[in-house]
């Protein structure tokens, strides 16, 4: 009897998380873990100075220094091995740049509430529509750190923990506590989100001196091009605003946009259907 020869597995997409400004690979742990357990391959960034890299964020004055994880990442990559390269907020510009080096080995990019430059920040327009303008919550909403001295444009910027929430995890999940249940007191019922109080715990000033010098001139623009984008729209963003990402997507439009109902931390808010975002974009350049 003839034997009966079954089909090759197709092998799943890797995906290459990237996170934003404060941010570390631990952001995306609820969606790292749906998507292992969907088989996929996952791997997180820490970029210098984030997460459990020990880098001070104001020794790095350049983008190139403050995104060499990735670039060593990418480098470290077969010659066959192709990713998909996820970049949320500022990691825009992390992905952008990995996909002028490395297009060769980029099946897609994904920019999350993303900073999406061609060039990075060569223009005014650039920093109007890349950079957050936070001023709708005061003037004192960033910790700012000098390294350079107090006479010399800041290194550093974290948004004040009492903001935090506020501002990047409004949507986040919320648990209600009574704590009448706890101590014998009359504390009224409080409200707290336990992603944005692991957040409190875990996020880093990051290195907008380097973040603002991310210029990629000089090289070879036609690569950039050929690697497929698909941006995902925050439509709650109070970080990243839904007219600057609309203004961004109409300067260097992509292949497809989707609109996701969250704040500018999805990863927290809506994991599951950020998931299933990143499986259908991933669907959409020929990968499952």
């Amino acid at each position: 009897m003839r034997e009966i020869k079954k089909p090759a597995e197709v092998e799943k997409p890797h995906f290459v998380l990237v996170h934003g400004i404060s941010g570390g690979a631990w952001c995306w742990y609820k969606v790292r873990c749906l998507m292992e357990n969907s088989g996929y391959k996952v791997s997180c960034i820490n970029l210098k100075g984030s997460g459990t890299d020990p880098s001070d964020a104001n020794s790095i004055h350049s983008f190139d220094d403050y995104n060499k994880p990735l670039m060593d990442f990418m480098s470290s990559l077969t010659d066959n091995e192709k990713v998909i390269l996820v970049g949320h907020s500022a990691g825009g510009l992390s992905i952008t740049q990995a996909s002028h080096k490395f297009g060769n080995k980029i099946r897609l990019a994904v920019y999350l509430a993303a900073t999406m430059l061609k060039l990075g920040f060569c223009t005014d327009e650039d920093v109007k529509d890349g950079i957050p303008d936070l001023s709708a919550f005061g003037n004192d909403v960033y910790q700012l750190g000098f390294g350079l001295g107090a006479d010399q444009p800041p290194t550093s910027a974290i948004v004040k923990q009492e903001l935090q929430r506020k501002i990047i995890y409004q949507m986040s999940p919320q648990e209600v506590i009574n704590f009448a249940t706890i101590v014998d007191t009359a504390h009224p019922l409080a409200t707290y989100s336990t992603d944005s109080t692991l957040a409190a715990m875990l996020v880093r000033p990051g290195p907008i001196l380097a973040l603002r010098s991310a210029r990629f001139t000089g090289v070879n623009h036609e690569e950039v091009d050929r690697v497929p984008r698909v941006y995902i729209k925050t439509m709650h963003d109070r970080v990243v605003k839904p007219e600057q990402q609309d203004a961004m997507i109409k300067r260097w439009p992509p292949s497809d946009v989707y609109a996701l109902d969250s704040d500018h931390s999805p990863f927290f808010s809506a994991p599951f259907l950020l998931a299933g975002f990143l499986i259908k974009a991933a669907a959409s350049v020929g990968c499952n």
